[in-house]
């Protein structure tokens, strides 16, 4: 086990509110460890606004240094008086990169995957459609919650990050609702959506 794995797993057992930083993002990341796997940890996500804010998988070995936030004391009794109730872990298993990809498809109606090596400032959400041979098949939805006509396929390896729950996500859903599944997936790169930090509480820049 790493250094990382090792607090991460110290800081879940005492449930402890944290903040860590990790090589892809300028801003501390704050929020509760919910479970810690052997590449992906699960985060119950605290926003700048001081709300939960749904769930976010990072790869272990992105997180350059973690501790417990400093500031702990006001954004849990903020949390408390405004009736935020600290996250269970949901039905999410982070054993592998797949499990992940396929539990949280199936606990929540939409995911945000993405790529960082690749593009930092892009993500894509949707649903997934299946995860077979080391490729996950999504089917996307745009920022106007309008879905693509055909899902696309994307290398698992190349995934550095994945959220759900959150508010963003839920008012996509909201107004797309359900797809009507598609039988057919095409190979190309879906349509990249631009992104903003989370932590703002504004997941997309929608133009």
């Amino acid at each position: 086990m790493s250094k990382i794995s090792a607090e991460l797993v110290k800081a879940m057992r005492r449930r402890e509110f944290i903040r860590l930083s990790r090589r892809f993002e300028p801003t501390k990341i704050r929020g509760y460890v919910l479970d810690v796997g052997p590449e992906f940890f699960l985060l119950a996500l605290i926003s700048d606004r001081i709300w939960f804010d749904g769930y976010e998988c990072f790869r272990i070995k992105d997180v350059n240094h973690l501790e417990p936030d400093p500031h702990a004391r006001f954004a849990e009794l903020a949390l408390k008086r405004r009736g935020e109730r600290r996250q269970k872990k949901p039905r999410v298993s982070v054993a592998a990169s797949e499990d992940l990809l396929l539990s949280a498809s199936k606990a929540f109606p939409l995911i945000t995957i993405h790529r960082e090596k690749i593009d930092p400032d892009v993500c894509w959400i949707g649903r997934v459609v299946n995860v077979a041979g080391g490729r996950v098949t999504l089917l996307e939805i745009g920022p106007g919650a309008a879905w693509e006509g055909a899902p696309t396929t994307y290398d698992v390896a190349e995934i550095t990050r994945v959220n759900f729950g959150g508010d963003y996500e839920d008012a996509l859903y909201l107004v797309g609702g359900e797809p009507a599944m598609p039988t057919t997936s095409s190979q190309r790169g879906g349509r990249a959506r631009p992104c903003k930090d989370r932590r703002s509480r504004a997941l997309l820049q929608i133009s």
